[in-house]
């Protein structure tokens, strides 16, 4: 069972790499299905994997000159205290038993996973929708609407902060259309973002969950090898009809995890 929890680990890196994104929102249900976490810690897990990962692919963006540190900080500056603050001190409140309606048992693992399944439906949408239009985003306008700015890194620290989701579905085309950055750009600031927010979130978790340390660094090197691999491979492959399939693979995800969790468990 291990070697098919490590091999889907391998798969989030390689998605990334092929794609350009949207490859985390497969970390929680890794971490949950095949590693046998809580949800809670696996969002907590989540964290720290999607931020490191993002974090090299920043890194890698930045020497070719894809990233807008300015706009990274100032974007950045609403979503990282948002999701700081939402795992400091929101996740620690949140009760094991939110609910009882008869038989049914709305518990905090049940919650969570279903609104993560929720988010991966939102994003296979835009995955399937977009993935051939990517690159057809014309920038907005460069006159920036700094409380709009603030507003949206508000919603997606929150979405971070809840559920362990980089979000960069969400980013990328507010970074297009808010901010007038190229599709590019958009890009490699967005795993700078990703990467801001979900390294500080994952610190806000320090004292509230026993960390296996071993098994998430394991985890993580094993991600971070697997965007070197899907970067390679992508270079002969079409990435529109990838995206456009993994979004469809996201979206059965989705629904399997929600029938899984409210009706199979009930």
């Amino acid at each position: 069972m291990h070697t098919i929890a490590y091999f889907a680990s391998a798969l989030i890196g390689i998605s990334l790499g092929l794609i350009g994104g949207g490859g985390s929102i497969m970390t929680v249900p890794v971490l949950v299905y095949f590693f046998g976490t809580t949800p809670l810690l696996a969002t907590s897990y989540s964290l720290f994997i999607v931020g490191s990962t993002s974090l090299v692919g920043a890194i890698n963006n930045y020497r070719k000159g894809f990233v807008s540190i300015k706009t990274a900080l100032l974007f950045g500056t609403s979503s990282i205290i948002t999701v700081f603050l939402t795992r400091k001190f929101i996740i620690p409140l949140i009760p094991k038993q939110i609910l009882v309606v008869g038989n049914f048992q709305l518990t905090s693992n049940i919650l969570t996973m279903v609104l993560f399944a929720i988010l991966m439906v939102f994003a296979a949408s835009a995955m399937i929708s977009n993935g051939s239009q990517r690159n057809k985003i014309e920038p907005g306008s460069k006159k920036l609407n700094v409380l709009k700015l603030l507003g949206y890194g508000v919603g997606i620290g929150l979405a971070t902060g809840m559920l362990g989701a980089g979000g960069g579905f969400l980013l990328i085309p507010t970074l297009v259309l808010l901010v007038g950055l190229p599709m590019k750009e958009a890009v490699g600031t967005s795993l700078l973002i990703i990467a801001l927010n979900s390294l500080i979130g994952f610190a806000g978790d320090i004292g509230h969950f026993n960390i296996d340390w071993l098994l998430l660094f394991r985890i993580t090197a094993i991600a971070v090898a697997g965007i070197f691999v899907g970067s390679y491979i992508g270079k002969s492959i079409d990435g529109s009809k990838l995206k456009k399939g993994f979004g469809w693979f996201v979206l059965v995800m989705g629904i399997y995890i929600i029938v899984k969790e409210l009706i199979l468990k009930n």
